[in-house]
């Protein structure tokens, strides 16, 4: 009876040890930047929004419009077909082969009275020109600020992080570290959790990943200091802000524009 006690007692040990946490380590941020597909297009998803998109490949929204005839109000929807890059414009060289050439003129036998006959002159060809990129809309000052009050996990790293860690405990308040309108709020882009992206001047995008709470929506316009999240472990191995600057689409060090404590 005794034996059996203790075989019970050890299965039940080890079911319960089975059925406990184990915690999963924090995907790179940088698995969520893709290289540009061969195809050189993307289909939308539900969920996704022109910055969502623009963010997860390196691309600057607003030239990803162009390229797609979009719109200011850029609205796309599931199941439409993106260019990701422009297709590269070959100048067309004048050449023999490409331009046809009048045949040659047989000469004419002509009485001494008759009129001369007059060549023909051929209108010049055109350079085909490629496309002249829009220059970059005007900014207008930003005042930045720290977007959470916890100590500096790690820094910036072009090719992994993308931006900076700050430590926190779930709950901590996220704030907007700068005026602008959110432009993205959801949990679609792989390795970032529960993120919030806001536009601030055309310019300047932030983005403030893994919070446990998101009290802002896509297109709400907030000032800096604005509580807009909460911090939180989403798509994360423990509670911490991840927090990006891009300027037209390309990750920046936040702490060039930040103050300094």
């Amino acid at each position: 009876m005794g034996r059996l006690v203790l075989v019970l007692v050890t299965l039940f040990g080890l079911a319960a040890c089975s059925g406990g946490y184990a915690p999963v380590a924090e995907r790179s941020i940088n698995s969520n930047s893709r290289p540009l597909p061969k195809s050189g297009s993307y289909t939308v998803s539900k969920g996704d929004t022109l910055y969502s998109i623009a963010w997860r490949y390196n691309l600057d929204y607003r030239e990803l419009a162009r390229l797609n005839n979009i719109d200011s109000r850029y609205l796309i929807y599931a199941g439409q077909k993106l260019r990701l890059q422009a297709v590269s414009a070959a100048v067309t060289k004048t050449s023999s082969a490409q331009v046809s050439l009048p045949a040659p003129v047989k000469p004419l036998s002509r009485k001494a009275d008759s009129t001369p006959v007059q060549k023909k002159v051929q209108a010049p060809v055109a350079a085909v020109r490629a496309p002249v990129k829009p220059q970059a809309e005007p900014s207008t000052a930003l005042t930045w600020r720290w977007p959470a009050q916890g100590p500096l996990l790690n820094g910036f790293s072009n090719t992994s992080t993308k931006g900076i860690n700050i430590a926190g405990k779930s709950g901590d308040p996220v704030i907007a570290a700068g005026s602008g309108r959110v432009v993205y709020a959801g949990d679609g882009l792989r390795g970032y959790g529960i993120l919030v992206i806001i536009n601030h001047n055309q310019e300047f995008l932030s983005a403030y990943a893994h919070n446990s709470r998101v009290f802002v929506k896509e297109n709400d316009m907030v000032n800096g200091g604005d509580k807009i999240a909460e911090v939180g472990s989403s798509g994360a191995a423990r509670d911490m802000l991840h927090f990006e600057i891009r300027r037209d689409g390309q990750p920046v060090d936040p702490l060039r524009y930040l103050p300094r404590r």
